[in-house]
């Protein structure tokens, strides 16, 4: 007795799986080394963090965001509802980057990672998109 698969599947599959890993390991890249920088923040862009619970409680989560979507990218049919919530994670800080660009309140130099938030916004949605016939394993 054979079983059917769907082999139309597995490539969308890798897709999420790697738009979730690619994400991941640039947040890693790029968050990290900011529990470092909060005084050459406050140099190179003045006024100084006045507020580093929010400095570090901003790092803190977006990291924790890291992990969710290395979930996402080790079983992508499992945690397909989670990319909803990781589209509005990246939609947060790009769209609001972007708003607070044209009100000409942040360095114009963040408009590169509100962009590549955007991007990855757009290509979480594409994933959820795509994967939406596929069955979580059991």
């Amino acid at each position: 007795m054979s079983t059917f698969v769907d082999i139309r599947c597995e490539p969308l599959m890798k897709f999420a799986r790697w738009v979730f890993a690619i994400a991941a390991a640039y947040g890693f890249l790029v968050i990290t080394p900011l529990y470092f920088a909060e005084f050459r923040i406050g140099q190179a862009d003045p006024p100084a963090i006045t507020h580093p619970e929010y400095f570090f409680g901003f790092i803190g989560v977006t990291l924790a965001w890291q992990l969710v979507f290395v979930m996402i990218a080790r079983e992508p049919a499992r945690y397909r509802p989670i990319m909803i919530a990781a589209v509005v994670e990246k939609a947060a800080y790009g769209v609001g980057t972007f708003v607070l660009l044209g009100l000409a309140r942040v360095n114009p130099s963040l408009g590169l990672f509100a962009l590549i938030d955007v991007a990855l916004g757009v290509a979480f949605l594409c994933a959820f998109y795509l994967t939406r016939f596929e069955q979580p394993a059991m």
